[in-house]
């Protein structure tokens, strides 16, 4: 359509009218009233025992466990983060012997699941009684070594630095191969460099995916029930074998794992902000300086 003018119309003298289809307040009010359904079920089933649940949410065994499970998951996350960075530099290494080593690693370690390996490491008095060497002092009973606590790290660790190695990896390969360089040409050996220049450049693309890791690692904590390591909801089941409130017990596990995944998510999305603010400035001066010229 022409103007009197003989021109089109512009666009500030054409007004934009938000229509919304049919399709959009059917599926908004699908959605509503499934909120709704749920949060009636929720509120007006008896058989969920709210009252049990919240008599129990700040149990002294709960909170033990609550604090066994967020102890293995920082324990963990930093072994599996240091372990990762080293298979990760092995990975890239020139040296092929070096390479085969870190990705026969990585094979078996991301080839089998983590509850298989967690019951190996638990039950290895069977394949190895005596570690070190026998008859001298430097040996000891694998039994007492391999204690569920240290069978829980060992296997939580191990299987997650796997994952990691592929995330710090991908981190290290993201830096340009000029920052090396450069690093070189000023006298920096290499570990400095790779302390000061390119970890933390790697770091804004490592920590996204390992904060994610890190969540999963809170709830992989679960599995170690299985070995009777009273974490949190070996402890919510350890209740439930007294009192029968299993629905109860687990609902109450349930909450403190979802509220600490959420403290979590937080400080994942913080940091993330905090290191994406140097390339923000960066990007920023990069196009007032193009503007400029």
């Amino acid at each position: 359509m022409q103007s009197a003018s003989g021109g089109f119309p512009s666009l500030a003298n054409l007004s934009i009218h938000s229509s919304k289809r049919p399709g959009f307040w059917i599926a908004g009010g699908i959605c509503l009233a499934l909120l709704v359904l749920v949060g009636y079920t929720l509120f007006t089933n008896e058989r969920f025992r709210w009252n049990v649940v919240f008599s129990f949410l700040f149990d002294p065994r709960i909170l033990a466990g609550l604090g066994l499970t967020l102890l293995l998951t920082a324990v963990c996350m930093v072994g599996a983060f240091l372990l990762g960075t080293v298979l990760a530099v092995m990975d890239s290494a020139h040296n092929p012997f070096v390479r085969a080593i870190a990705q026969t690693y990585l094979w078996v370690f991301r080839g089998t699941p983590v509850l298989v390996q967690l019951l190996l490491w638990f039950n290895l008095g069977a394949l190895f009684p005596i570690i070190g060497i026998p008859g001298t002092v430097f040996a000891w009973s694998a039994n007492d070594l391999i204690s569920p606590l240290s069978a829980a790290i060992l296997g939580l660790t191990l299987n997650e630095a796997a994952y990691m190695a592929e995330i710090i990896r991908s981190g290290l390969n993201s830096v340009d191969a000029g920052q090396r360089e450069a690093a070189q040409a000023l006298g920096m050996r290499s570990t400095l460099s790779f302390r000061r220049i390119v970890l933390p450049q790697a770091m804004r693309v490592i920590v996204p995916p390992a904060g994610n890791e890190t969540i999963s690692m809170l709830k992989y904590t679960s599995l170690v029930s299985v070995i009777a390591l009273p974490e949190l909801l070996y402890s919510a089941q350890l209740i439930a074998s007294k009192n029968f409130q299993i629905i109860p017990m687990l609902l109450v596990a349930t909450i403190w794992y979802l509220a600490t995944t959420s403290v979590l998510s937080v400080i994942q999305r913080r940091v993330e902000l905090r290191l994406s603010r140097g390339v923000a400035r960066t990007a920023a001066q990069s196009k007032a300086k193009g503007k400029r010229a």
